[in-house]
């Protein structure tokens, strides 16, 4: 579980495997040494800072905050992700499309994350394996868009580019870039984690507690009433397990991480420290970062600052990827060939997995590159409605869902985990699923600060239907070995 405070003290000293292990699998860069070698090169979708004079104090003071994540951290979910990289776990990584400052309140959080854990259940019941839960929460506030500017009635402002650097309303006081926002997205970023902490470590997260999670949700949906059938039969098994004297205390908290797309460059680069174990540096601002699919420039900033830091990092790769290019990742961020240290989160569209994917996973395998291969089923599948609200479809998130697996059972690898955009609340950004969302239903609550997003019920839905994907490779993996 996460630590039980946002500041991050001096690390005790960790094992002398995990030391050496850190030290073997780290680039050949000096003890100490931060990320700054992006500075040299071509930095894509970051703010035009109007005042450089306060953006340079800002980073000055977050340089000297405390980090918001221990190094021993990232390294734990590093293991975890190797785990899934070889097929002994799932990941399931999930959370808003992009973090509101507004919205940093305990009821709001507190529903992501039993969203998050009711999928954990429904999946790990399923299949008979660990589920890596990692949230994007605590650092997911900037976007990247597909144009610096928006124009409305005549007027052409700054685009909206999340809430670390600006405001949704269209006056120029708050497109103006802000770089005071970064200060305040680092104490909500805390305050966030504070609140995760004592969820996991709390007893909120008990899995005796699982059968409560679906109170104030919509509960008398197909999905709804399925997860309180499986809630109940987990209690079951629990009793018995008491019966027998058996209580382990892995079962009364949870294991959770914070994940977010490492976009703002001088924001990761202020809270970039050097572990005191080994001198390596890590990015503070989270366990997992990712490296979007506008940002992944071979000859880029991101991709030089992501191959400096040493926390598992993720690349999202759309539909032109190439397999050369994932090959050209693999060396860039891990050299060294590091199980857990890289993630390919693939994004292709429901149309499109099955004729794009093979030929990476083929490439990527061949060459023997440990990795993780993710699913992001929400980025490929946005459309316009005749209302003008971006949304997406349910039965299309689903069947890309089952190209990826579709993909990973024909060539015989890992389909590693799935990667969405959901909220805990009853939303209506996405159409179809369970709770029958139709089009002429998105204006009720459209509430995203960006992209559309799984409501509750959608999620909820989405993880059992998943989990039947999980059982069936499992029994074909069982049939293998038979």
């Amino acid at each position: 579980m996460l630590p039980t405070t946002s500041r991050t003290p001096s690390p005790s000293p960790a094992s002398t495997s995990t030391s050496a292990s850190a030290s073997a699998s780290a680039p050949a860069h000096a003890p100490g040494e931060t990320a700054e070698s992006w500075r040299d090169l071509p930095a894509a979708q970051q703010p035009e800072w109007p005042d450089p004079d306060a953006l340079r104090q800002v980073v000055t003071g977050l340089a000297k905050a405390p980090g918001l994540v221990l190094a021993q951290e990232c390294d734990r979910l590093k293991r975890r992700l190797g785990a899934v990289a070889r097929g002994e776990a799932f990941l399931l990584q999930g959370g808003d499309c992009a973090e509101t400052l507004s919205g940093v309140s305990g009821e709001a959080i507190e529903a992501k994350l039993r969203t998050l854990l009711q999928m954990a259940v429904v999946l790990t019941h399923a299949a008979s394996v660990p589920v890596v839960k990692v949230g994007r929460v605590a650092g997911q506030y900037g976007k990247p868009r597909s144009r610096p500017t928006e124009t409305r009635d005549g007027v052409t402002l700054p685009v909206y580019r999340g809430d670390a650097v600006n405001s949704p309303e269209f006056t120029p006081e708050a497109r103006r870039a802000d770089p005071g926002r970064l200060r305040r997205v680092y104490e909500a970023s805390a305050a966030t984690l504070n609140l995760v902490r004592a969820f996991a470590a709390g007893g909120a997260a008990d899995l005796e507690q699982a059968h409560t999670w679906n109170r104030g949700f919509i509960d008398d949906s197909p999905a709804g009433r399925r997860y309180t059938a499986l809630s109940d039969e987990v209690s079951r098994a629990l009793r018995f397990m008491a019966a027998c004297g058996v209580r382990p205390h892995e079962l009364r908290a949870v294991e959770f991480f914070a994940s977010h797309e490492g976009l703002l460059l001088e924001y990761e680069a202020a809270l970039t420290r050097a572990d005191s174990r080994t001198g390596l540096p890590y990015a503070t601002s989270g366990h997992l970062l990712w490296i979007g699919e506008r940002t992944r420039a071979l000859d880029g900033a991101h991709v030089e600052f992501f191959s400096r830091i040493r926390n598992p990092v993720a690349v999202k790769l759309g539909p032109d990827a190439t397999a050369d290019e994932a090959l050209a990742y693999a060396e860039r961020l891990n050299p060294l060939g590091e199980e857990g240290r890289l993630t390919f989160v693939v994004r292709m569209g429901a149309d499109r997995v099955r004729e794009r994917l093979p030929a990476l996973v083929e490439k990527v395998t061949a060459n023997s590159v440990p990795v993780a291969w993710v699913c992001d089923p929400m980025h490929g599948n946005t459309f316009e409605a005749a209302s003008g609200h971006k949304t997406r479809r349910f039965e299309d998130i689903m069947d890309e869902v089952q190209g990826f697996f579709d993909v990973h059972a024909a060539l015989g690898t890992h389909a590693g985990g799935i990667h969405v955009e959901l909220t805990g609340d009853d939303v209506t950004e996405c159409v179809g699923g369970g709770g029958n969302v139709r089009e002429a239903d998105l204006h009720r609550r459209y509430e995203t600060a960006c992209d559309p997003r799984l409501n509750h019920t959608q999620s909820l839905e989405l993880a059992f239907l998943t989990a039947q994907m999980l059982r069936r490779r499992k029994g074909r993996e069982q049939a293998a070995r038979s």
